[in-house]
């Protein structure tokens, strides 16, 4: 069998899936991600959410990203706080984790929690704790790609994150 064979093979076994929520929502799950606790005090109490669309953009200015869907209720809430806490969750945390991603009115019952003197919320136990400040929103679609100014940062050394992969939470271990 050749190369091209075997390529055209492979071709013809693959149909192109539709586009499609549903089967997007299948895709974009094979890329596995960390997840972000995004939290800051309005009116005296914690409010949040948990997002997995996190990404890092630049060192100099230091930034990152957040998506965020349209319909979230919380976001809006958020956008206004000086300064948003960013608490990538550690290993262990995936009850927390769908609990700040529930639409339960108070989503930090029970969660221990600090806040800076700015307002921001961090989760305690975390892999990594940042603060910003929302820089600039972008039309995503069915989204709001938020980019953020990072204020600081505290790592956390040796504790694992939370890794979210087709719909459930994974460890991460050593490559052999």
């Amino acid at each position: 069998m050749t190369m091209a064979t075997l390529a055209h093979d492979q071709a013809a076994a693959s149909t192109p899936a539709e586009l499609d929520a549903a089967t997007l929502r299948q895709a974009f799950g094979a890329y596995p991600t960390g997840v972000v606790a995004i939290g800051a005090l309005r009116g005296g109490e914690p409010v949040g959410f948990a997002a997995s669309s996190f990404v890092s953009i630049s060192l100099q200015p230091p930034m990152v990203a957040v998506s965020v869907a349209r319909t979230s209720t919380t976001w809006p809430r958020l956008a206004q706080a000086e300064v948003l806490g960013l608490s990538v969750l550690s290993h262990g945390q995936g009850a927390l984790c769908r609990r700040l991603a529930s639409r339960e009115a108070n989503r930090f019952d029970g969660v221990a929690w600090t806040a800076t003197p700015e307002g921001a919320v961090l989760v305690e136990d975390a892999a990594l704790w940042l603060t910003a400040r929302v820089g600039a929103t972008y039309d995503g679609g069915d989204h709001e790609i938020v980019l953020l100014e990072l204020l600081s940062v505290e790592l956390f050394a040796g504790v694992e994150p939370l890794v979210f992969h087709t719909s459930q939470f994974r460890e991460l271990l050593p490559h052999a």
